[in-house]
C-alpha cells in the first residue's frame, strides 16, 4: 500500500446534494445498451470531511439525470473490479470519484497505479477482465486529484490506455466543485500536456503539492459536467 494522500478534496462536495433522497438505491441490472458505471470511495464517511456522503448523493443525482446506469461505493479496488465484472457487458464508461495523487488513484489506502498493469500484481486479473468487457471507444475517467499530473501521471495515463485499449481521462489539479487540468488519452496516443501543469511545489519528477482547481485554470469543468469534451482527448493522429 501507498501512503495516505495529503489532499482530500471532493469531486462532488456540493452541499445541496446531501438533501437528495436515500430511497434511490442503484443496483446492477440488465440494460438495453452499453453500461455507464460509477464507482466512488465509500470509506470517507467519518474522516476527510465525510466525502463519501457527498459522492453517494452525487451518484444518485447522476442516475436521476440519466448520466449513469449503475453506481457502487467500494472499500477497495478489488471490490470495484469485482462489481464491474458483474455488470452486463459491454461497458461504455466507468467514472471513479475518490482521492488521487500523481500517477495513482486511491480507495482509502488501496492504490491503483502503473504496477497494477503487471501480470504478477493482484489487480491485474480484474483489470484484464474489465478490458475484455469494455465497448469500443469506452472511457475510464478518474475524477480524482492530480492523478494525471507530473511525469508519473502522464506515464500512468499512457500505459493504462494502451493496456485497456480504451480511452482514459484524469486531472492534473486538486479538484472540488471545479475540476481543472482535465485531459483524455486514446490508446496508442502520448500525453500532450505539460508535466508542470497543476504543480505547485516540487518538480515534475518529484512532485510535492498540486494547485487547487479554479474557473480560470486550464481544461476546467465542474462536478456537474457529465462528459469529457471530445477535443480534450489526445489521439496521436
Amino acid at each position: 500500500m501507498s501512503t495516505q494522500p495529503t489532499s482530500r478534496r471532493s469531486p462532488l462536495a456540493c452541499p445541496w446534494m446531501a438533501a437528495l433522497s436515500h430511497r434511490d438505491k442503484v443496483q446492477p441490472t440488465r440494460y438495453a445498451c452499453e453500461v455507464r458505471a460509477l464507482i466512488y470511495d465509500r470509506t470517507c464517511a467519518w474522516h476527510g470531511g465525510a466525502l463519501s456522503h457527498a459522492w453517494a448523493a452525487g451518484s444518485r443525482l447522476y442516475r436521476a439525470l440519466g448520466r449513469i446506469d449503475a453506481a457502487r461505493g467500494v472499500a477497495s479496488w478489488d471490490e470495484a473490479l469485482g462489481w464491474l465484472a458483474e455488470l452486463q457487458a459491454p461497458i461504455d464508461e466507468v467514472q471513479y470519484w475518490g482521492h488521487g495523487k500523481w500517477g495513482c488513484a486511491l480507495v482509502d489506502r488501496d492504490v491503483f497505479h502503473e504496477a497494477a498493469l503487471r501480470r504478477a500484481h493482484p489487480l491485474h486479473a480484474g483489470l484484464a477482465a474489465l478490458r475484455d468487457r469494455m465497448a469500443p471507444g469506452a472511457l475510464l475517467w478518474f475524477r480524482t486529484c492530480e492523478t494525471f499530473g507530473a511525469r508519473r501521471g502522464i506515464a500512468f495515463a499512457e500505459r493504462l490506455a494502451d493496456f485497456l485499449g480504451a480511452r482514459v481521462a484524469g486531472h492534473t489539479f486538486v479538484i472540488g466543485f471545479h475540476q481543472s487540468g482535465l485531459h483524455g488519452l486514446a490508446p496508442g496516443a502520448r500525453g500532450d500536456w505539460s508535466p508542470e501543469e497543476g504543480l505547485a511545489a516540487g518538480s515534475v519528477d518529484d512532485p510535492e503539492r498540486a494547485k487547487p482547481s479554479s474557473p480560470w485554470a486550464p481544461r476546467t469543468v465542474t462536478c456537474l459536467t457529465p462528459s469529457v469534451p471530445p477535443a480534450w482527448f489526445a489521439t496521436g493522429s
